[in-house]
């Protein structure tokens, strides 16, 4: 039989023809902006690389991954995770080329520990013996790690985990042993059915003193929470090992082919070479405990995932809301008022579409200079810390890492809703693109510290750069923030309700001063978007075109923030209430010059159609015919004939199966 939908076109303008027409309408060079954005390390350079060879592969190909049950997407992940290693060895891919192409194929793949916290730990909790023992299998995958930390009782708070590390003098041994039952490892990632090693966090527990006689029970101290290195099952069988218990956690909102897990231990012993020693150690002939010189270096596997975690944000908003450009111009609602005749409007056209849209665009970039500021500034704290012993930049560190962690996965997550909901209905299905980011995403705010709770930690550190602020008002020198808080209290002295407010309407620094004021994590977006606009202006990395787009784009996001944190900024002083009303106008005004570069802008991100497996975002902008493909063609409900006479229980024709026939398959 003919299907006569195979000669249907949607009504005219169509996708095509409009985003052919909005990118011609755009004086942005693109492939400038892109560069400047993400080639810096060779990142373009090396997805165009990547990309053809991951789209030859049959296994990769995501028609009808969505329709796949949670075991079977497990399934699927892990062979797409082993095809992943075989394609590195065959074309000699780095670890960078590598993360690449898991970047690409966008799965939590099985295998995702191995190359993050696990590899990350042992290099840098590890002594330098014990590193070459282990990173030569952890190198070669003879071995697969997974990080096991966060248990089902506690989180955020690392030092109240229960699981035990008990020292035996006697046989020169920790025993890892779960009192209770919310000692159990829990959201631990490639654990449930895929590590056979695990770093496991555990409370080190030693002798408070030798007991005098075998009967005596020993009493012990608890030194905090330490790593281990500890195999998990057996590499052959891949059976857990005797005393332990493990398994995967169940279904969740996302990460399908991830096996987040659970395990247990019943006094399970491990030699005293699987402490990681490079800060904290245990004599194994006396017992006696060295303790590292800044005990939060060994929570430095925490403060990496974080940075990364801060790096990737922008990657992430810049799918959603390259999705929701391209959609928004192409999708057309209600003719204009002032003619006739002519086609329905677009509905990025609408102001009040453009203020859901257009500062999460503006947002990306903020996001991409905060990220790298974040990495220098681990950069740097890590090389103090490796090649110097030096510590002074870890409280820093870790201060602007849970902040900027927060903050950013915060405005992302919000901000991939924010798009999904702009898209009108289609943003509910799955040819949005947006349902494994979605779903995926919602576990950052969470993962790697809860938002709401490190936010806490940066009050805390913000309190103490406050605190010695007041102390040294006088004083000159220290860091940015201690500068700019003495500053400001200097500036309180003074005042006699006269305050120097900032002139944000007329001065791209004045911006960045009132950010500074108003809040710390919250100023290293606007500071660090500000720093390299003035930077890269002036040592013309950008042409004069991206300049003005791009400070357009600064002014976008830090108006909007502004406007949205209005008492905020009133109550610190930071800006008068007469620019703070003043703030709508601005906004509408940059949105109006900022919407005819819109396509072009997302454009630059470069995110191919393989990443987006998008029908409202593909570049092409043939979104109905590509909607009504994945619908009438994909989708295998519609290969299925079904019963629907409620007397019987057949479900599908022929088939015999009932309800509970279908259950008994899971």
């Amino acid at each position: 039989m003919s299907d006569f939908t195979e000669n249907l076109r949607p009504c005219q303008p169509d996708g095509a023809s409009t985003l052919m027409l909005e990118r011609s309408q755009s004086s942005l060079p693109v492939e400038e902006l892109a560069n400047y954005l993400l080639n810096q390390d060779g990142f373009l350079d090396r997805q165009k690389i990547i990309l053809p060879v991951l789209e030859k592969e049959a296994l990769l190909s995501k028609t009808g991954q969505q329709n796949l049950s949670r075991p079977d997407r497990f399934k699927l992940g892990l062979a797409r995770a082993k095809l992943l290693r075989r394609l590195a060895d065959q074309h000699g891919w780095s670890n960078e080329d590598y993360r690449i192409a898991q970047y690409l194929v966008d799965e939590m793949s099985p295998f995702a520990l191995q190359m993050d916290m696990f590899l990350t730990t042992v290099r840098q909790q590890a002594s330098d013996e014990q590193q070459k023992q282990w990173m030569p299998l952890i190198d070669s995958w003879k071995i697969i790690g997974a990080y096991a930390q966060t248990e089902l009782g506690h989180g955020s708070n690392v030092r109240g985990l229960e699981l035990q590390a008990k020292w035996d003098p006697r046989t020169k041994e920790f025993i890892l042993h779960s009192p209770t039952l919310t000692a159990s490892k829990w959201w631990n990632g490639s654990l449930g059915r895929t590590a056979n090693y695990a770093i496991v966090v555990a409370q080190l527990l030693l002798p408070k003193r030798s007991p005098a006689s075998q009967s005596q029970e020993t009493e012990y101290i608890s030194y905090g929470p330490h790593p281990f290195m500890v195999q998990v099952r057996d590499l052959e069988t891949h059976q857990p090992l005797q005393g332990i218990v493990i398994g995967d956690i169940g279904p969740k909102y996302g990460y399908m082919s991830m096996d987040n897990g659970y395990m247990l231990f019943d006094n399970f012993r491990v030699p005293h070479s699987t402490l990681l020693a490079r800060y904290a150690s245990v004599d194994p002939d006396t017992g006696a405990y060295a303790k590292p010189k800044e005990p939060a270096v060994v929570y430095g596997s925490l403060t990496a995932t974080r940075a990364r975690i801060v790096s990737h944000a922008r990657l992430v908003l810049a799918r959603a809301i390259t999705v929701a450009v391209r959609y928004s111009v192409i999708r057309r609602q209600f003719p204009d008022r002032d003619s006739s005749g002519g086609p329905e409007l677009q509905i990025l056209d609408y102001p009040t579409v453009q203020i859901r849209i257009l500062p999460l665009v503006a947002t990306t970039f903020a996001l991409h200079y905060a990220g790298a500021a974040m990495q220098q500034v681990y950069d740097s704290a890590r090389e103090n810390i490796e090649q110097r012993q030096d510590f002074s930049d870890l409280a820093h560190m870790h201060s602007m890492s849970s902040g900027l962690k927060s903050l950013c996965t915060t405005l992302a997550a919000d901000g991939i809703e924010v798009c999904r909901r702009a898209l009108g209905g289609h943003g509910f299905g799955g040819g949005s693109g947006l349902v494994q980011l979605n779903n995926d995403y919602l576990s950052k705010p969470t993962v790697e510290g809860d938002n709401w709770m490190i936010t806490q930690q940066v009050a805390l550190h913000a309190i103490k750069k406050m605190a010695a602020a007041v102390k040294s008002i006088n004083k000159s020198g220290g860091d940015k923030t201690e500068i700019r808080y003495r500053e400001y209290l200097r500036e309180k002295q003074v005042s006699s309700g006269g305050q120097r407010y900032y002139d944000v309407l007329t001065s791209d620094s004045a911006i960045a001063e009132a950010f500074e004021r108003r809040a710390i994590s919250l100023s290293i977006l606007v500071s660090a978007f500000h720093e390299a606009l003035q930077r890269d202006t002036t040592e013309c990395k950008i042409s004069p075109v991206t300049s003005v787009i791009l400070r357009d784009l600064y002014r976008l996001f830090a108006f909007y923030t502004m406007d949205n944190e209005a008492y905020e900024f009133l109550n610190t002083e930071a800006v008068s209430q007469e620019q703070l009303q003043a703030l709508p106008d601005k906004i509408q005004t940059l949105m109006e010059r900022i919407r005819p570069h819109a396509v072009s802008i997302v454009d630059a991100w470069m995110i191919p159609d393989y990443l987006l497996d998008s029908a409202l975002g593909r570049y092409d902008g043939r979104v109905y015919e590509d909607l009504f493909h994945r619908a009438h063609r994909l989708n295998p409900l519609n290969r299925i004939t079904f019963n629907v006479n409620y007397q019987d229980e057949e479900i599908t024709k022929g088939t015999g199966d009932n309800g509970l026939s279908i259950l008994a398959k899971l």
